[in-house]
């Protein structure tokens, strides 16, 4: 569906072969087109309001022009032997180019209704964008005062073209997205870029610097975790390689790359500028955040581990060091490099300074006290252990638990633990909790989708959030305990506000997919 340039006028194509016009204002149908052979997937106004044409193209691959007065189709353009996906005019309304998944763009002449030149680009081209004629673009060099056209498809790649030559000019890619899949380039460039050219100052875009960048679809989300001085974006893993970084007040993304498997968990530290991942690919990375610029960069990476690393913990009272627990069974502890390489170097290798085999299965979970004293850990082998942290080694273990099969309650005898409260009202595994209101209530997710909040006084669950369709696996509070966030198999991320302290009541304030 597409609107003409006065926004009054919405143009929609269906399944159903029709083209429907609807006037906005007044809200009622105008026109019903038919004729078009099968789904309608195109729809575009001619930018001169008063020529009242309307393009479309079908599963037929030909470019249908309507004559609005009389809603008749006045001429089949057949160029194309495939899908076309998008279409541009020149400023001055006479030139059209098209483009298709066929590898070639056509450039046709309004007047003559005939096409003058065929362009082949190399690749199923998404989108196509027309430069306007008054702006200088020698520096992506564009020579002349001829019609020039940018594209962006399966490579991943913007490229300028001049329509006289047949030539490519200009070729921008993102300078931060190594080995990308086309798929992924096709949906952030693509997508984003295009959109972005029509709506930009060109004075900026000369040379195509990215501004900004937004993801939708995001896959199971694994882990997130509030990021910046005042929790100002989120980092979250998903079910790739690649971390992305969300500023809540704009959604723009940013794309990490640097783990080449499946991320599987983050940790960030107190000031929030800092944080650690690690990934199936027996791999660490530390990165840290100008707080200025928002930007995140690598700043080192540590390896030593046999198998997936399955959970990473920061130190709490400052940027000491960092514990992984592997599916090795053993647990690492890291020193984090002094000093930290400047944004641009190449990230410094990390060594384990201690390894200790902790569990006989895979260790699912490492966390730190809040005093950098203690490390618990938990795993397959049904048991948790908590060790003792001194001068940054593990010095003894002071506890371990194990329970013969999976319970839903906490143990009632520990060593020198107690149990003071069980929670009851999940129906589904419980996958995560953290405490909110300053320690007086819970939060947990689980595999049901469900988040409950509890009070810890009474030990009632006082609300329950339906917010996900699938299990609730990321769950983390904000600095400030003001708000929570909590990412899901179902690809969401739902952000909440937590309002005041002393009220049991949870708003949701953001959701994406």
């Amino acid at each position: 569906m597409t609107f003409d340039c006065t926004s009054t006028l919405l143009a929609t194509g269906g399944c159903d072969g029709t083209i429907k016009l609807w006037d906005v204002v007044k809200q009622y149908c105008t026109h019903n087109l038919k004729g078009s052979s099968g789904v309608v997937h195109l729809v575009e106004f001619h930018p001169d309001i008063s020529r009242l044409q309307l393009f479309s193209s079908s599963v037929d691959c030909g470019i249908r022009i309507w004559d609005l007065r009389t809603s008749k189709c006045i001429c089949v353009l057949e160029s194309h032997y495939s899908a076309v996906t998008s279409l541009a005019f020149s400023p001055d309304g006479q030139t059209l180019v098209s483009s298709g998944r066929d590898k070639i763009c056509s450039v046709w002449d309004l007047k003559k209704k005939a096409v003058k030149r065929t362009v082949p680009v190399y690749e199923a081209v998404e989108g196509v964008v027309v430069l306007p004629g008054k702006s200088d673009y020698s520096q992506m060099g564009v020579k002349g005062e001829g019609l020039h056209f940018v594209t962006a498809g399966s490579k991943g790649v913007l490229r300028v073209w001049d329509s006289s030559s047949a030539r490519c000019v200009f070729t921008q890619t993102l300078p931060d997205a190594p080995a990308l899949n086309t798929e992924e380039v096709h949906l952030l460039h693509t997508r984003y870029n295009l959109n972005l050219i029509h709506i930009g100052t060109w004075s900026y875009w000369a040379c195509f610097s990215l501004l900004m960048k937004f993801v939708g679809y995001n896959d199971d989300i694994l882990d997130v975790k509030f990021l910046g001085k005042d929790d100002t974006h989120i980092v979250v893993s998903t079910n790739s390689s690649q971390l992305k970084v969300f500023e809540l007040a704009t959604n723009s993304c940013q794309i990490l790359y640097g783990h080449t498997d499946t991320i599987l968990s983050i940790d960030v530290f107190r000031k929030g500028s800092m944080f650690a991942s690690c990934a199936k690919d027996k791999s660490l990375r530390l990165w840290k955040m100008d707080l200025k610029s928002g930007h995140v960069h690598c700043v080192a990476q540590g390896s030593g581990h046999s198998n997936a690393v399955g959970s990473v913990a920061c130190s709490r009272l400052k940027k000491g060091f960092l514990v992984s627990g592997s599916q090795d069974c053993t647990i690492k502890l890291w020193d984090l490099p002094d000093p930290l390489p400047d944004v641009g170097c190449e990230p410094v290798l990390m060594t384990a300074r201690l390894t200790e085999r902790a569990h006989d299965k895979d260790v699912n979970s490492v966390t730190i006290s809040p005093n950098d004293k203690l490390l618990a850990s938990g795993s397959q082998d049904r048991t948790a252990k908590l060790w003792s942290l001194v001068f940054g080694v593990f010095s003894s273990l002071l506890w371990t638990r194990s329970w013969p099969r999976p319970q839903r309650t906490a143990p009632s005898k520990s060593g020198a633990f107690k149990n003071s409260a069980t929670f009851d009202g999940h129906d589904a595994s419980v996958l995560k909790v953290i405490f909110v209101s300053r320690g007086t209530q819970l939060v947990s997710s689980g595999s049901d989708g469900l988040v409950k909040l509890w009070t810890i006084k009474t030990n009632e669950c006082v609300k329950t959030f339906d917010a996900h369709q699938d299990k609730v696996w990321a769950l983390h509070g904000s600095s400030k305990d003001d708000l929570m966030v909590t990412g899901s198999a179902d690809s969401t991320i739902t952000l909440w506000k937590v309002s005041p302290p002393d009220i049991s009541y949870l708003s949701n304030v953001l959701k994406h997919s």
